[in-house]
């Protein structure tokens, strides 16, 4: 898949180091990927949801944080849309993404 962009997980990880490894996990099975349906990325990733709207939750470092992609599987396109803490995340308006 091709992932944009991996600088917000870059400047993430810098405001949360204890995120790096995890988010770099994540980068990289998401880049190796080669997704055409939910079911498929959910063998990457269990914990994984779909919240309408082509957008993906992805729970981070045991769900301290997360992150919500749009994915277009027609198109192996990953756009990260949200990276935070979860409590950020209780804060988002997927509407709005």
């Amino acid at each position: 898949m091709v992932i944009i962009s991996k600088t917000v997980i870059n400047d993430f990880c810098q405001l949360h180091p204890d995120a790096t490894d995890a988010f770099l996990d994540w980068y990289k099975k998401t880049k190796q990927a080669d997704w055409s349906t939910l079911n498929e990325l959910k063998v990457s990733f269990l914990s994984a949801d779909y919240v309408g709207n082509d957008l993906y939750v992805f729970n981070i470092r045991g769900n301290k944080y997360r992150l919500i992609v749009r994915t277009f599987f027609n198109i192996r396109t990953v756009f990260i849309r949200f990276i935070g803490t979860h409590t950020e995340y209780d804060k988002v308006d997927l509407n709005d993404l």
